[in-house]
């Protein structure tokens, strides 16, 4: 793991400043809030995988400043691949890291999505636990919160059947956190690429599954 020295903390106060700008003006569950709670996990995870911590934290402070984008056209862009482009260009505009470094960033980003349009996966270390900090925030008591609060927003129900949410559209009257969950938040686990992220997934993963059958009980559905 190598010593930082390309994100001093007056380097990393300023790309904070930047992203925080530009995601705290979305409103949506991928805010400033989620980015930092992706980056103390990733650094979390990265301290012990042997991970480059500065490539790391970079690349999570980051990773979702075109996710306002992708909202606002309702997914038919890709924040990942635009995003690892953006942050390239901040970071060359900033003078911050070499070519190397940038390109590393840029792949981090490019590849951290989980419905990932380029087919490219996480090689690298740092990418790996980037892309497993940025999923384990959809898992336990957080993911539920950020499903409801996506949920709320497009007008979704706050509770549905399988059936009917499986029937459902995405960003219809259907598409609630139970939707969500059935679609794509109970296979997460299974897609973390790091032991411990692993470890910490099946263990949030539980919880939800107990959550999901207790709100059925409390609507007396089958």
């Amino acid at each position: 793991m190598s010593a930082m020295h390309f994100l001093t903390s007056e380097a990393e106060a300023r790309l904070s400043a930047l992203a925080k700008s530009i995601l705290d003006s979305d409103g949506s569950c991928h805010d400033w809030d989620h980015t930092l709670r992706v980056k103390h996990t990733a650094l979390a995870l990265g301290a012990q995988e042997g991970a480059d911590l500065e490539v790391v934290a970079t690349a999570a402070i980051l990773h979702d400043i075109a996710r306002p984008q992708e909202m606002a056209d309702q997914g038919k862009s890709d924040h990942a691949a635009i995003g690892a482009a953006q942050a390239r260009e901040i970071l060359t505009r900033e003078g911050i890291g070499d070519d190397a470094f940038r390109d590393h960033v840029a792949a981090c980003i490019r590849t951290h999505r989980f419905r990932n349009r380029t087919g490219e996966i996480p090689a690298t270390i740092e990418a790996k636990v980037l892309f497993d900090a940025d999923k384990l925030d959809s898992l336990g008591a957080i993911g539920l919160a950020r499903a409801f609060h996506f949920a709320g927003k497009t007008g979704a129900r706050v509770h549905n059947t399988p059936a009917e949410a499986l029937s459902g559209d995405s960003y219809g009257r259907e598409d609630s956190a139970l939707r969500e969950f059935l679609v794509k938040l109970q296979n997460v686990p299974d897609r973390l690429l790091t032991a411990a992220g692993r470890q910490i997934g099946a263990e949030r993963l539980a919880f939800m599954r107990d959550f999901f059958a207790r709100l059925d009980r409390e609507c007396d559905l089958p």
